[in-house]
C-alpha cells in the first residue's frame, strides 16, 4: 500500500553561516540559522518520509535542545531516517521539492541538489524533482529574510504479503 508525505521548513537567513540546501553547499554572504546546519531541504524530506511512514516529525527525532545535533550535517538526519524507514519495511518510490528564496538564484545549483538528494535517498535521479521559485518580493522569503522548502514523498510497503 503506498502513501504520500509532505514536509515543510523555514529558517532565517543570518550572516556568518554557510547556506546548505539538499546537502550542497551554496556560495551565498549568508547562510540558514538554526540548531543543525539548518539545511531546509533536507529538514523538508525528513518531515515527508516521516509523515508518509506515521513516525512523527524531525523535532521528535532529533530535537533542538539535544547538544548531539548542533551544527549537525542535516545530511546525516536524512539518511538516518531513510535507514529508519528501510528497518520498518518501507521503500522510498519519489521526491519532489519546491525550494522558496528570492536569493540566491538557484537555478544553476538544482542539477547537484537533485543527485546528492537521489544519492541520500538511494534513488535514480529521475525519481527525485527539485524546484525553485522566488517569493515574488512578499513575505518573509520575498523580502530575503529566509528561504523555505516543501517536500513531497511517495513510499511503499518493501514486501508486499
Amino acid at each position: 500500500m503506498p502513501r504520500v508525505g509532505i514536509g515543510h521548513d523555514t529558517h532565517r537567513l543570518v550572516s556568518g553561516r554557510p547556506l546548505i540546501l539538499g546537502g550542497i553547499r551554496i556560495e551565498n554572504d549568508r547562510g540558514l540559522a538554526g540548531h543543525s546546519d539548518a539545511d531546509v531541504v533536507c529538514h523538508a524530506v525528513v518531515d515527508a518520509i516521516l509523515g508518509a511512514a506515521g513516525q512523527g516529525d524531525i523535532g521528535e527525532h532529533f530535537p533542538d535542545t539535544d547538544p548531539a545535533w548542533r551544527d549537525a550535517d542535516s545530511t546525516r538526519l536524512l539518511q538516518a531516517v531513510v535507514d529508519r524507514i528501510h528497518r520498518a519495511g518501507w521503500s522510498l518510490i519519489n521526491c519532489d521539492v519546491v525550494i522558496h528564496a528570492e536569493a540566491p538564484k538557484l537555478t544553476a545549483h538544482k542539477p547537484a541538489i537533485r543527485a546528492r538528494l537521489a544519492e541520500l535517498l538511494g534513488l535514480d535521479a529521475s525519481a527525485v524533482n527539485v524546484k525553485a521559485k522566488t517569493g515574488e518580493r512578499v513575505g518573509p522569503v520575498g523580502r530575503g529574510e529566509a528561504i523555505e522548502c516543501q517536500a513531497v514523498v511517495l513510499i511503499e510497503t518493501a514486501n508486499p504479503i
